[in-house]
Parts: C-alpha cells; structure tokens; sequence
C-alpha cells in the first residue's frame, strides 16, 4: 500500500464482515486522509494482526484499538473547525460517564471519526475488537469494557450538549446509552437490552417530532 505524507504506520480494521468493515466509523479518519486501510474479514485475521507485526519499518496498528490520531496526514478537503466549547464537552463526557457507569471503561474525544457521532473501540492494553469479540463468543474473552469515542461535531452531540446546559438528565442518560447501542449494531451486536434500545429509540423519535395532534 502507498503510504500518505506523515504516515508512521500501517493501518488495519479486522471483524467478520467485509461490508460491515467498508461501513465502519472508524474507518472515517483514514477515509479522510486518503490513508489505504488494510479491511481483514476472515476470523483467523484478528489472531494474526494481534502479534506485533510490521512492514518495511511500519508497524501493523488496528483502527479499532488504543489512542488513534491521524492528525499529522493532511485531510484531502478542508477540516471543518466547528468545534463545541471544552467546558460544554467535559461536561456531557462526565454526565456520560455516570450513565453508563460499568458498560464501558472511558467515555473520551474521539480523533478516528468524522462523520459519525459515536464508536467503540479496544483499550490498548487488550485485544482488539476484532479478536476481544471472537473470544467474548467462545467464552474466553478477557472481560475487557469497551471505550465510547465521541464526535462532538455531530448534530447528537451538540444536542445532547444542549440538553446537558439545559439541566435534562433524563434526555442527556437516554442519548449516552442510544450512543453505545448504535455502536455496537455497527460493530455486527446486538444491544445488551434491544427492547429497552427500541423503546429508548422511540422515545426520541417521538419527542423530535413534537406533540401529536388531537
């Protein structure tokens, strides 16, 4: 593969699907940038990719694992610099936190996603989320909690950035764990409760609607 200017590793997304992995948020950074990314479907792969392993002086690093920053790539269109308040991010990652509580191990920015609100990704002193899945089903998965990486650009986040000014924990809580489902739906899970992921769902649905006519 070609690499880009500033590019310092080789980078790769293993799971079990090549669709799901063309669709992943945390392709979004190195979609951006032109950066070629290794999309590795067949289960074997995430046991492979787990080794340390490199190419011509380039290590092999997984997008969906540990602190990502392509930030040093130059972007192929013009970054938007719409960028939410910290104190009014700080704020919403708190309140996240308190509402998912032990579902996750960090709720942090996030520098792979462009496009998407939300992703889940592997700590970086475990398996990926490609093979922490793959054990997880056979039972053998280290337990490791996954981390929840925002995008406070998107319109989710500013409204839940809102609703968290507002003093509306209750919109607030519901948006932290819609967040954390639709994750997982994307990364081929299914929701640890998909009834109360749907009545969540169609909570909000109704509510940005607005009142029903009589």
């Amino acid at each position: 593969a070609s690499l880009r200017p500033n590019q310092t590793d080789i980078y790769f997304l293993a799971g079990d699907s090549l669709e799901r992995l063309k669709a992943s948020p945390q392709l979004e950074a190195a979609r951006a940038r032109g950066v070629e990314v290794l999309l590795l479907p067949d289960p074997v792969d995430s046991f492979w990719t787990s080794m340390p392993l490199g190419f011509e002086g380039k290590p092999l690093k997984s997008l969906s694992k540990g602190e990502v920053d392509l930030g040093l790539i130059p972007t192929l269109e013009p970054e938007t610099t719409d960028h939410p308040a910290e104190h009014d991010i700080g704020a919403l990652i708190a309140a996240f936190k308190t509402s998912l509580g032990e579902a996750v191990s960090e709720v942090r920015v996030s520098k792979r996603l462009v496009e998407s609100p939300a992703c889940l990704v592997a700590a970086g002193e475990g398996p990926d989320r490609g093979l922490e899945k793959l054990l997880s089903r056979q039972e053998r998965g280290a337990g490791l909690k996954p981390i929840l990486e925002i995008n406070p650009r998107h319109a989710l986040l500013k409204a839940a950035m809102g609703a968290q000014a507002q003093r509306r924990p209750d919109a607030v809580h519901d948006v932290a764990l819609l967040l954390v489902d639709q994750a997982m739906i994307l990364d081929g899970e299914l929701p640890a409760d998909p009834a109360a992921f749907a009545e969540r769902l169609n909570r909000m649905v109704v509510g940005g609607l607005g009142p029903t006519s009589s």
